[in-house]
């Protein structure tokens, strides 16, 4: 049966999703690297948001877990770019802590 033409005469009726062939299923592609830009620009984003920011924007947990994915982020950015972007978003947590109370 899976010889046989399917029923607009194209063949095999079903294809292989393991064989070789145009009818087989490719894997999805993805990217190994992350995109500095994109990096670049969520990382100012978060530190313009902290900048404008009166008391701490986000819940205490989220705020930590930010303090944890931030530093870990800015390795995909050349050396000197992220240790100045770390030691800015440092500066604004702290003043945001320090802006309520802790």
């Amino acid at each position: 049966m899976a010889d046989q033409p399917d029923l607009f005469g194209h063949g095999p009726a079903q294809g292989s999703l393991f064989g070789d062939g145009p009818d087989r299923l490719q894997p999805p592609q993805q990217r190994t690297l992350p995109d500095p830009e994109k990096i670049r620009r969520r990382l100012k984003a978060l530190i313009e948001e902290a900048r404008s920011a009166e008391k701490m924007p986000w819940p205490e947990r989220e705020a930590r877990v930010w303090q944890i994915v931030f530093p870990n982020m800015a390795k995909w950015l050349p050396e000197e770019e992220a240790e100045e972007l770390r030691l800015e978003f440092a500066r604004e947590m702290e003043r945001l802590r320090e802006a309520a109370g802790g």
